[in-house]
């Protein structure tokens, strides 16, 4: 678990100012008014700290942290966006759909019904994605 500093007043939730620095090694006390460094993670929980290291030690593959912390899929990910919110953002925010005039669904359509583009690339136009074509290399190939 991780400990970290009080940042947040536990009686009225205000901000604690740091007063007083203490040296366990050679007893050093220094007293006087320090500025606390804020980061964006300074006010998440140990739990959603602990997450986030385990998000990123499994490099961010929800799948791969299913099976180490033993939770589904729909948890990981409502967990996932409690730390998005909690950071100031909301999730899926920055996702603007892209919204294609009449002409050019009609355009894509027509594209896939002369055979120009595939249906997987037709299904990603038309939802507003660029398509990328995965390409399969046999073993073949590689050598």
């Amino acid at each position: 678990m991780i400990n970290k500093s009080l940042s947040k007043c536990p009686v009225c939730d205000e901000d604690l100012a740091v007063t007083r620095l203490y040296c366990v090694n050679c007893n050093t006390t220094i007293e006087g008014h320090f500025v606390a460094e804020h980061t964006p993670f300074g006010h998440l929980s140990p739990e959603q700290m602990q997450f986030l290291l385990t998000f990123v030690r499994c490099e961010g593959r929800l799948n791969r942290m299913e099976d180490e912390m033993k939770l589904s899929y729909p948890t990981l990910r409502s967990r996932l966006n409690e730390i998005v919110r909690a950071l100031g953002y909301e999730p899926g925010k920055e996702e603007t759909p892209l919204q294609l005039s009449p002409e050019d669904r009609r355009s894509i359509l027509e594209e896939l019904d002369q055979g120009i583009i595939s249906w997987d690339e037709a299904q990603a136009r038309l939802r507003g994605e660029k398509y990328v074509e995965s390409k399969t290399v046999s073993s073949q190939e590689e050598k």
